[in-house]
């Protein structure tokens, strides 16, 4: 069972608050102790001089028997009556010390003595009124010598007396004793829990360092070393608690910084290159335009005249077909105008690109858009074998050029056709991800090296496959699709693997249509 650090502290602290309660209760236990102590003394201190007071008050009484000279009753009856006061005074101070819990007997022994000193007062007052009209006169003069018994019970009283005293010093005895042996489990209480509260103390010092203090100071040398750029320092922490949490957040942190550092890296790299490329593609342009214009007039004049000399040709050999060199001289004047023509598409293509611009834009449905496109494929030399798919996930709308994102699908498509072999399958998938709609072009043809890639979208670059590309396509369609505000992007796994290529377009006032649809053809 993997504890937390807030559950393995709440269970030391909850160890060191036992330990304070235990000292907490072994001091009380000592200080009541010591409180009962002094009070049970206060009060059998009080009990004793009261207790020494009856004992002085019967050793007058019972120096009456040692008496050489004749009693009176009247002196005799004050004397017991004075023994008898005191020892009523002292009954009541024992039973306040009962009351309140001072005496460990109850008072028991105390009131067994005092008991038989009041017994023996009674069988002296009993022996002194049997013996007054012999011995005394009503008038409380003289009398002689007391009898035998009477002094019998004054002695016996004198001997009594002094044990009041003795079963007071008992109890206090008694009392200081238990008050010893209370403080000696205090002592020890108190001791035992001390020791071990500072050891849990010292033990919690310790562990708080290794759990929290530790990790947290590898932590910041962590973060320092993040912030001095190294992203590959990670934490490692064996225990299963919140900070080996936060060490996997760290890592994590980490890991995602790196992710996101290459990722920036690789946006940089590729908006340099954009840069650069849309650097050239501006200086292109005016280049293109002049280029296109002053090459198109003696194109046009080469296409003319060779037209013409074949007519002459043909009028001057009308009679003579089967001249020798006359199949060549049509071949060589096909050539010429097959190649004049192909070098007047690509002034139109250097006119088509020096004309993108900002155009009339209007709310237009992609999905409608890639439709006329591939009805339009159909029809073409490059989709025999082949099959196109397009599936609609959700029905983007946004506000472009349709003409021009036409042409852009369009470009896409056949380049797609000409890179596979019959049986080669171009999916088209529209979707909308996040405020974009996403058109993706994947097709199973001849891929694309890691060179390509990084080249694909500059003028003049082409690595078609039948040899008749002029390399502005794909750079007349990153024009476009950068002039509409988005992005397109080439992929490949290498070659003979296929490409694909992605195109964004952001999605300005509009709103899409969810739907699923799969549409195929094959020819």
């Amino acid at each position: 069972m993997s504890w937390r650090i807030r559950q393995k502290l709440l269970a030391g602290l909850t160890l060191v608050v036992c330990c304070l309660g235990v000292l907490f209760a072994g001091t009380l236990w000592g200080l009541c102790s010591y409180r009962g102590t002094m009070k049970s003394m206060d009060s059998k201190l009080t009990e004793l001089r009261s207790a020494q007071e009856v004992q002085d008050a019967i050793a007058q009484l019972a120096a009456l028997a040692e008496s050489e000279h004749g009693v009176t009753y009247t002196e005799l009856a004050r004397r017991i009556a004075q023994v008898r006061t005191l020892l009523q005074e002292y009954r009541a101070q024992l039973e306040q010390s009962v009351r309140r819990g001072r005496d460990p007997d109850d008072g028991q022994d105390e009131r067994d003595v005092a008991g038989a000193v009041e017994e023996i007062l009674h069988q002296l007052e009993e022996r002194s009124l049997k013996s007054l009209p012999a011995t005394m006169s009503a008038t409380g003069g003289e009398v002689s010598p007391l009898e035998p018994r009477t002094i019998q019970i004054l002695r016996r009283l004198r001997q009594l007396a002094p044990e009041l005293r003795e079963v007071i010093h008992t109890d206090l005895s008694r009392r200081i004793q238990s008050a010893r042996q209370d403080y000696r489990v205090s002592l020890i209480a108190v001791s035992l829990a001390t020791t071990l509260a500072v050891l849990l103390l010292l033990a919690l010092s310790w562990l708080a360092y290794r759990w929290i203090m530790a990790p947290i100071r590898e932590l910041h040398e962590k973060v320092m070393q993040l912030a001095q750029g190294n992203f590959d320092s990670h934490i490692a922490v064996q225990s299963q608690d919140e900070m080996r949490d936060l060490a996997e957040a760290f890592n994590h942190m980490i890991d995602r910084l790196q992710e996101i550092y290459r990722d920036l890296a690789r946006q940089v790299n590729e908006r340099s290159r954009q840069l650069v490329r849309s650097e050239r593609l501006a200086g292109l342009g005016f280049l293109a335009a002049g280029v296109a214009h002053e090459i198109n007039n003696p194109l046009a004049s080469i296409a003319f005249c060779s037209e013409a000399l074949e007519h002459r040709i043909a009028e001057l050999f009308a009679d003579k077909p089967e001249a020798p060199d006359l199949a060549s001289i049509r071949q060589y004047l096909a050539m010429i105008q097959q190649e004049a023509f192909r070098c007047k598409k690509i002034t139109e293509k250097l006119l088509e690109f020096s004309r993108v611009g900002e155009k009339h834009r209007e709310l237009t449905d992609l999905a409608q858009l890639t439709q006329s496109v591939l009805e339009i494929v159909e029809h073409m030399p490059h989709h025999k074998g082949k099959v196109l798919r397009l599936e609609v996930r959700q029905r983007p709308r946004v506000l472009a050029n349709a003409h021009e994102i036409k042409s852009v699908i369009l470009n896409l498509v056949v380049n797609g056709l000409e890179s596979m072999d019959p049986g080669g399958e171009l999916t088209i998938t529209l979707d909308i991800q996040d405020d974009w709609a996403v058109m993706t072009f994947r097709d199973t043809g001849c891929g694309m090296t890691p060179e390509v890639l990084e080249h694909i979208f500059e003028p003049f670059y082409t690595r078609s496959r039948t040899g008749k590309g002029t390399g502005l396509g794909l750079s007349i369609s990153h024009h476009i699709i950068s002039q509409h505000g988005g992005e397109i992007e080439a992929h490949s796994d290498g070659p003979n693997r296929g490409s694909t290529f992605i195109v964004r377009l952001p999605l300005r006032a509009s709103k899409p249509v969810p739907e699923v649809s799969v549409s195929g053809k094959a020819a």
